[in-house]
């Protein structure tokens, strides 16, 4: 079993404890929809380091005075940027895919080691030596 920041490990009491929290606080968060763990086939909460992390986040806006709904909408914001963020990746990945297969964006450079290809906006490296081509 692979462990990582999304593995549910936490029962609430430890979850509390590490988010300097009171459990009942932790219920009523999930209630709200704050923090929302995942549930075992018996229905107890087990929460992951990143809903620890993200209890840990509300509680520093609640000390600064952010509302309980300021703080839904602070998260959700947080999540939608997240989200877009990992989009705009994916789409820059797939446009430079598609860009490199067309064959008239492949750029070649002549150099003293023969034809080599350049990445769009890359520059072959300056040479002092003189190459004479001869066409055939």
């Amino acid at each position: 079993m692979e462990l990582d920041e999304n593995t549910p490990l936490f029962v609430i009491s430890v979850a509390a404890e590490l988010s300097g929290m009171h459990p009942q606080t932790l219920r009523q968060y999930d209630r709200m929809g704050l923090v929302s763990p995942t549930r075992t086939q018996g229905r107890s909460r087990r929460y992951t380091m990143q809903d620890v992390a993200k209890l840990r986040e509300v509680a520093k806006l609640s000390a600064e005075g952010v509302s309980l709904e300021g703080i839904r909408r602070v998260l959700e914001l947080v999540n939608e940027n997240v989200s877009l963020k990992s989009r705009v990746r994916d789409l820059e990945r797939e446009l430079a895919d598609q860009l490199m297969s067309q064959p008239g964006n492949r750029v070649f450079a002549a150099g003293d080691q023969g034809v080599i290809r350049l990445n769009p906006g890359q520059r072959p490296e300056k040479s002092g030596s003189v190459v004479l081509w001869r066409r055939r």
